[in-house]
């Protein structure tokens, strides 16, 4: 009788819950909304998490306010927004390397991805590019394997720091191709572009969106690249699964991500909302323009796609021993 007590008053509790999650839904939003951003200002993230918000404010005509929340990696923002209240006023944009790649580079991170967060929509994707220094010998990624292997430990590559996506990627590639490169962190990709233009940085495999202008205008070689087709932004350059020297396929993601128990009627509207925002044209096109390209991942798919990259990366970090230290 007593444990039949006791659901008796958690159900009408759990309905309680639930229908004011419903109610918080529909008259959302009624307060400003924050969207989180776990790193600096003027960053890839921190430009993403502008044009989602810039989107949201215009079509729900309420403030969306951008809140930079950076250190410790990004593993500080990322554990104030799992920590928010779970109402719908405080989200999170971030990126595969924070969802995905922090989990296996450090230990006793203060947030998991699929425990804290619900994914409400996946943003944009953005293609990789193996670039080299102008005055490299190597004029493709043939040539390049076979210069580096002639050269075990003497050629350097860039990232914007220990743990990014840059190192993590770079990494697996470069041991997938048999290589032994010496990786340069930097304190953001823009310092590592600079070292390469001055000739002391070899290479850097980026987001395309940062290396392009470097490419196009011929102050870096593109060689290769991530992923399976070639990029309408840099149709000459091939991928590297088409070299025929190694496989690859990768795309830099960004989303915005709720706190696990936010209300699923409060998850839903977000979702809505989302759609929407992904279909804007003035969206599409800053998102097109900066290199990428917003993906469609449909609602019910999002937490098994998040899943699914975290398992995917975690087995060739941990194959190519890739490490935060």
């Amino acid at each position: 009788m007593a444990t039949l007590h006791r659901w008796s008053v958690m159900l009408p509790a759990a309905a309680l819950l639930l229908a004011a999650g419903t109610v918080a839904a529909a008259d959302y939003p009624t307060r400003p909304i924050r969207i989180i951003v776990a790193t600096a200002p003027g960053g890839g993230t921190d430009l993403t998490g502008r044009n989602v918000a810039r989107t949201m404010s215009d079509l729900l005509r309420h403030p969306v306010i951008v809140e930079n929340r950076p250190g410790a990696g990004s593993a500080t923002g990322t554990d104030y927004a799992a920590r928010a209240t779970p109402d719908g006023y405080t989200l999170l944009v971030s990126s595969a390397s924070s969802m995905v790649m922090n989990g296996f580079l450090y230990k006793n991170l203060p947030y998991d991805s699929l425990r804290d967060f619900v994914a409400v929509g996946f943003i944009a994707a953005y293609p990789f590019v193996l670039v080299t220094r102008a005055d490299l010998p190597p004029g493709n990624l043939a040539e390049f394997v076979q210069y580096a292997k002639e050269r075990p430990g003497k050629l350097t590559y860039a990232s914007p720091g220990i743990g990014s996506v840059q190192h993590v990627w770079g990494t697996i590639l470069f041991k997938s191709l048999g290589l032994d490169l010496l990786h340069v962190p930097f304190k953001g990709a823009a310092f590592g572009h600079q070292e390469m233009l001055g000739g002391r940085i070899d290479a850097m495999f980026d987001n395309l969106s940062a290396s392009r202008p470097y490419v196009e205008s011929g102050r870096m070689k593109g060689l290769a690249v991530s992923t399976p087709r070639r990029a309408s932004q840099l149709p000459a350059v091939p991928t590297v699964n088409e070299t025929g020297l190694g496989q690859f396929d990768g795309e830099s993601w960004m989303g915005m991500f709720a706190p696990a128990a936010t209300p699923p009627a409060m998850v839903g509207k977000l979702r809505e909302i989302f759609v929407e925002v992904a279909r804007d044209p003035d969206f599409v096109a800053r998102i097109n323009h900066n290199g990428g390209y917003v993906m469609a991942i449909p609602p019910q798919q999002q937490q098994q796609f998040l899943r699914k990259e975290i398992e995917r990366w975690g087995q060739l970090i941990r194959k190519y021993g890739v490490a935060a230290n």
